[in-house]
Protein backbone atom coordinates (compact mmCIF):
# COMPACT_ATOMS: atom_id res chain seq x y z
CA UNK A 1 0.00 0.00 0.00
CA UNK A 2 1.04 3.99 -0.49
CA UNK A 3 2.01 5.29 2.87
CA UNK A 4 3.78 8.78 2.97
CA UNK A 5 6.30 8.42 5.44
CA UNK A 6 8.19 11.37 7.00
CA UNK A 7 11.08 11.64 9.39
CA UNK A 8 9.94 12.16 13.18
CA UNK A 9 11.35 15.07 14.89
CA UNK A 10 11.49 16.49 18.27
CA UNK A 11 8.42 17.95 18.32
CA UNK A 12 6.62 14.60 17.38
CA UNK A 13 8.00 13.03 20.80
CA UNK A 14 4.62 12.79 22.81
CA UNK A 15 2.33 11.50 19.87
CA UNK A 16 5.09 8.43 18.90
CA UNK A 17 5.38 7.66 22.65
CA UNK A 18 1.68 7.48 22.80
CA UNK A 19 1.49 5.49 19.43
CA UNK A 20 4.58 2.86 21.28
CA UNK A 21 2.64 3.42 24.04
CA UNK A 22 -0.20 1.80 22.30
CA UNK A 23 1.17 -0.92 20.17
CA UNK A 24 3.30 -2.76 22.89
CA UNK A 25 0.73 -2.51 25.59
CA UNK A 26 -0.30 -6.20 24.81
CA UNK A 27 3.06 -7.36 23.48
CA UNK A 28 4.47 -10.41 25.06
CA UNK A 29 7.67 -9.06 26.03
CA UNK A 30 5.68 -5.74 27.59
CA UNK A 31 4.18 -8.23 29.97
CA UNK A 32 7.06 -9.98 30.63
CA UNK A 33 8.62 -6.55 31.67
CA UNK A 34 5.57 -4.79 33.43
CA UNK A 35 3.19 -8.24 34.49
CA UNK A 36 1.40 -6.23 36.68
CA UNK A 37 -1.65 -4.36 34.21
CA UNK A 38 -1.68 -1.32 35.64
CA UNK A 39 1.40 -0.64 36.73
CA UNK A 40 2.24 -1.15 32.87
CA UNK A 41 -0.23 0.92 31.94
CA UNK A 42 1.59 3.86 34.41
CA UNK A 43 4.48 2.80 33.74
CA UNK A 44 5.15 1.66 30.19
CA UNK A 45 4.95 5.07 28.56
CA UNK A 46 8.17 5.81 30.47
CA UNK A 47 10.36 2.86 28.81
CA UNK A 48 8.45 4.16 25.27
CA UNK A 49 10.20 7.26 26.09
CA UNK A 50 13.58 5.98 26.76
CA UNK A 51 13.66 4.13 23.36
CA UNK A 52 12.39 7.08 21.74
CA UNK A 53 14.62 9.63 23.39
CA UNK A 54 17.57 7.13 22.30
CA UNK A 55 16.63 6.89 18.76
CA UNK A 56 16.02 10.57 18.68
CA UNK A 57 19.56 11.41 19.40
CA UNK A 58 21.18 8.46 17.47
CA UNK A 59 18.94 7.02 14.82
CA UNK A 60 15.99 7.81 12.88
CA UNK A 61 12.67 7.52 13.20
CA UNK A 62 10.14 7.16 10.39
CA UNK A 63 6.68 8.25 10.70
CA UNK A 64 3.21 7.49 8.76
CA UNK A 65 2.04 11.06 8.16
CA UNK A 66 -1.50 10.27 9.52
CA UNK A 67 0.51 9.77 12.98
CA UNK A 68 -0.41 5.78 12.67
CA UNK A 69 2.35 4.12 12.35
CA UNK A 70 6.39 4.69 13.20
CA UNK A 71 9.28 2.95 12.92
CA UNK A 72 12.38 3.58 15.10
CA UNK A 73 15.93 2.40 13.06
CA UNK A 74 20.00 2.75 13.82
CA UNK A 75 22.62 2.84 11.61
CA UNK A 76 25.24 0.32 13.07
CA UNK A 77 28.92 0.62 11.70
CA UNK A 78 31.00 -2.17 11.16
CA UNK A 79 33.17 -2.99 14.14
CA UNK A 80 36.71 -1.93 14.06
CA UNK A 81 39.34 -4.79 13.68
CA UNK A 82 41.73 -4.75 16.58
CA UNK A 83 45.58 -4.64 16.27
CA UNK A 84 45.61 -7.98 18.44
CA UNK A 85 43.72 -10.18 20.57
CA UNK A 86 44.32 -8.45 23.80
CA UNK A 87 43.72 -5.37 22.61
CA UNK A 88 39.82 -6.80 21.36
CA UNK A 89 39.49 -8.35 24.79
CA UNK A 90 39.93 -5.07 26.37
CA UNK A 91 37.52 -3.43 24.06
CA UNK A 92 34.97 -6.37 24.22
CA UNK A 93 35.14 -5.55 28.21
CA UNK A 94 34.96 -1.67 27.76
CA UNK A 95 31.95 -2.25 25.53
CA UNK A 96 30.01 -4.72 27.64
CA UNK A 97 30.59 -2.67 30.44
CA UNK A 98 29.62 0.68 28.39
CA UNK A 99 26.12 -1.61 27.87
CA UNK A 100 25.51 -2.24 31.28
CA UNK A 101 26.09 1.27 32.33
CA UNK A 102 23.65 1.73 29.53
CA UNK A 103 20.91 -0.53 30.84
CA UNK A 104 21.83 0.67 34.54
CA UNK A 105 20.63 3.95 34.14
CA UNK A 106 17.47 3.00 31.99
CA UNK A 107 16.54 1.00 34.52
CA UNK A 108 17.05 3.99 36.72
CA UNK A 109 14.87 6.37 34.68
CA UNK A 110 11.98 4.03 33.92
CA UNK A 111 11.49 1.82 36.50
CA UNK A 112 14.07 1.85 39.41
CA UNK A 113 12.47 -1.45 41.58
CA UNK A 114 12.40 -3.21 38.21
CA UNK A 115 15.31 -5.38 37.20
CA UNK A 116 13.48 -6.30 34.32
CA UNK A 117 13.60 -3.10 32.93
CA UNK A 118 17.67 -3.12 32.93
CA UNK A 119 17.58 -7.23 32.41
CA UNK A 120 15.70 -7.07 28.86
CA UNK A 121 18.39 -3.94 27.94
CA UNK A 122 20.97 -6.82 28.36
CA UNK A 123 20.11 -9.11 27.26
CA UNK A 124 19.11 -7.81 23.75
CA UNK A 125 22.53 -5.93 23.56
CA UNK A 126 24.03 -9.13 24.39
CA UNK A 127 22.86 -11.20 21.35
CA UNK A 128 22.91 -8.39 18.92
CA UNK A 129 25.55 -9.53 15.90
CA UNK A 130 28.30 -7.60 15.17
CA UNK A 131 31.03 -7.28 12.53
CA UNK A 132 29.18 -6.20 9.60
CA UNK A 133 27.29 -2.98 9.23
CA UNK A 134 23.36 -3.26 9.00
CA UNK A 135 20.48 -1.11 9.67
CA UNK A 136 18.82 -2.33 13.04
CA UNK A 137 14.99 -2.02 13.10
CA UNK A 138 14.74 -1.38 17.20
CA UNK A 139 10.98 -1.32 17.45
CA UNK A 140 7.84 -0.75 14.60
CA UNK A 141 4.47 0.48 16.52
CA UNK A 142 1.22 0.61 14.90
CA UNK A 143 -1.58 1.81 16.48
CA UNK A 144 -3.94 -0.58 17.54
CA UNK A 145 -6.70 -0.01 15.08
CA UNK A 146 -4.73 0.68 12.19
CA UNK A 147 -3.44 -2.58 12.40
CA UNK A 148 -3.13 -5.68 10.01
CA UNK A 149 -3.56 -3.07 7.27
CA UNK A 150 -0.17 -3.22 5.90
CA UNK A 151 1.24 -0.14 7.18
CA UNK A 152 4.26 -1.58 9.12
CA UNK A 153 5.21 -3.11 6.21
CA UNK A 154 5.62 -0.35 3.98
CA UNK A 155 7.41 1.33 6.85
CA UNK A 156 9.98 -1.32 6.71
CA UNK A 157 10.29 -1.83 3.49
CA UNK A 158 10.58 1.73 3.24
CA UNK A 159 14.35 1.08 4.74
CA UNK A 160 14.83 -2.38 3.11
CA UNK A 161 14.38 -0.92 -0.13
CA UNK A 162 17.50 1.68 0.51
CA UNK A 163 19.13 -1.42 2.02
CA UNK A 164 19.15 -3.34 -1.38
CA UNK A 165 19.88 -0.81 -3.52
CA UNK A 166 23.41 0.29 -1.22
CA UNK A 167 24.02 -3.17 -0.12
CA UNK A 168 23.58 -3.17 3.44
CA UNK A 169 22.01 -5.83 5.67
CA UNK A 170 19.51 -5.57 7.99
CA UNK A 171 18.75 -6.55 11.63
CA UNK A 172 16.12 -7.02 14.27
CA UNK A 173 14.57 -8.91 16.97
CA UNK A 174 11.14 -9.98 17.12
CA UNK A 175 9.25 -9.99 20.51
CA UNK A 176 5.98 -11.90 18.90
CA UNK A 177 5.65 -15.06 16.94
CA UNK A 178 2.88 -12.97 15.03
CA UNK A 179 5.53 -10.27 13.88
CA UNK A 180 8.18 -12.95 13.28
CA UNK A 181 5.86 -14.19 10.38
CA UNK A 182 5.55 -10.74 8.90
CA UNK A 183 9.35 -10.21 9.58
CA UNK A 184 10.31 -13.84 6.99
CA UNK A 185 7.36 -12.48 4.44
CA UNK A 186 9.82 -9.23 4.08
CA UNK A 187 12.99 -11.49 3.56
CA UNK A 188 14.76 -11.68 7.14
CA UNK A 189 15.80 -15.33 8.94
CA UNK A 190 16.17 -16.33 12.18
CA UNK A 191 19.34 -15.89 13.48
CA UNK A 192 21.01 -18.40 15.71
CA UNK A 193 18.56 -19.46 18.24
CA UNK A 194 16.08 -17.51 19.96
CA UNK A 195 16.09 -15.43 22.73
CA UNK A 196 14.51 -17.29 25.89
CA UNK A 197 13.54 -14.73 28.68
CA UNK A 198 13.82 -16.05 31.90
CA UNK A 199 10.11 -16.85 33.03
CA UNK A 200 9.06 -15.52 29.98
CA UNK A 201 8.81 -15.14 26.56
CA UNK A 202 11.02 -15.86 23.41
CA UNK A 203 11.91 -13.35 21.11
CA UNK A 204 13.65 -14.01 17.62
CA UNK A 205 16.99 -12.52 16.51
CA UNK A 206 16.74 -12.04 12.73
CA UNK A 207 18.95 -10.84 10.14
CA UNK A 208 18.30 -9.60 6.38
CA UNK A 209 20.95 -10.04 3.74
CA UNK A 210 20.47 -7.44 0.94
CA UNK A 211 18.49 -8.57 -1.76
CA UNK A 212 20.38 -7.70 -5.34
Amino acid sequence: MGVAIRTAGEDDRELVVRLLDGAFQNDPVSGWVFPDPAHRRATHPRLMAAFLDIVLAEGRVDLAEDGTACALWLSVPADAHPANEATEANEGDEAEEAQGDDAAQMREAVDPDNERVELIARLTAGIHPSGRAHEYLWMIGVAPDSQGLGLGTALVQHVLDRCDREGVAAYLEASSARSRTLYERLGFDLLDRPLDLPDGPQMWPMWREPRT
